[in-house]
């Protein structure tokens, strides 16, 4: 039992908890890390008095002042190439960019100057900057708002890629991004920002390179990201249904991976799955298949199963769009399929 089920079940526990949705955690936590440390700031299109355009900086600006909460022109290229001169020069930057699919306009930025400043500069430098983002597909926004790029920055070296799945991680994830000394990019998905989940009224941090057992099992490992983690769990209920028992982990972290946990895992349900939301072709499910079968081949009693999006670009037709996002039915199928057995 992890120890976020362990808050959600234990009756002896003495610690306080409450509902949150997960955009509130995650403004939580910016007002907890702001009032901690007046190094940290917020830049972004609409994060200051309007409080974001889904509502995460929500009362910053009110409680802060314009100093450290900055409206910015709509230049992700102008914008986020200030806030790593500003993480280079002392300050600890928390940079919206509204939709991931718009991060390709500061790939410069982040990739050829964030990432490889310490490396550059002989470690005399560092690029505390927090880039937040949201990412993934399922309402209707289309092509160019709806993408699942995170591969893009799990495949530069000097980057950190965080992307939390429950209010509880998010905000425990988000204050540890804060005080990492490395640029984060930390992807947040447009489907969870509704979703509650218990969190601790007392401060804590979730560690980044941790990964989490969601749900225990012996039957076959699931690792799933993001939203896909619901969706995973949801597959983990009907899999018991047919009297199997699915482990359910959520690297929280996609660089650096936690493969040891899933790897344990492995060894002990002999059969994987990995689910994410980004395209099949170079995948985070590519990525972990791989490495599992190379540090725990004599484990693995089927084939790796992989379940991501088709190679398309998302349509905007909501039916459409459904047939090219991973589904609950598509893990159950895959995790059947592991197992040799029918649906």
């Amino acid at each position: 039992m992890n120890d976020l089920q362990t808050l959600m079940t234990d009756p002896t526990t003495t610690t306080p908890v409450r509902t949150l949705q997960y955009r509130e955690a995650l403004n939580e936590a910016l007002h907890e890390e702001m009032a901690r440390d007046p190094a940290v700031c917020v830049l972004g299109e609409d994060v200051g008095s309007y409080g974001g355009v889904l509502q995460v900086t929500r009362g910053l600006y009110d409680r802060f002042g314009p100093q450290r909460v900055r409206d910015t022109p709509i230049s992700e290229a102008g914008f986020v190439g200030i806030a790593v001169g500003a993480a280079m020069t002392g300050l600890r930057p928390v940079v919206e960019v509204m939709y991931i699919d718009f991060s390709a306009l500061v790939m410069d930025q982040i990739v050829n100057q964030a990432a490889k400043a310490r490396y550059m500069f002989g470690g005399k430098a560092s690029v505390p900057l927090v880039m937040r983002t949201q990412g993934g597909g399922g309402r209707g926004n289309a092509a160019q708002h709806s993408q699942s790029l995170e591969m893009w920055y799990v495949h530069t070296p000097g980057l950190i890629v965080i992307q939390p799945s429950t209010p509880h991680d998010a905000k425990g994830l988000l204050k540890s991004a804060i005080r990492n000394d490395s640029p984060v990019i930390f992807i947040e998905h447009k489907l969870l920002y509704n979703t509650s989940g218990p969190v601790p009224e007392e401060e804590y941090l979730v560690p980044i390179g941790v990964a989490d057992v969601k749900r225990a099992g012996q039957d076959v490992t699931i690792v799933a990201t993001s939203r896909m983690v619901h969706f995973a769990l949801e597959a983990a209920d009907r899999l018991a249904e047919k009297g199997l028992s699915a482990e359910v982990i959520d690297p929280r972290t996609l660089k650096p991976l936690d493969l040891d946990t899933i790897l344990a895992s492995v060894r002990k349900t002999g059969r994987l799955v990995v689910v994410n939301e980004g395209p099949l072709t170079g995948g985070f499910t590519a990525e972990v298949a791989a490495r599992v079968q190379g540090a725990a081949f004599d484990w693995l009693d089927a084939p790796v199963m992989q379940v991501a999006s088709e190679d398309v670009p998302l349509p905007y037709n909501g039916r459409l769009e459904l047939e090219a996002i991973p589904t609950v039915d598509d893990i159950v199928a895959a995790a059947l399929a592991a197992l040799y057995r029918e649906g």
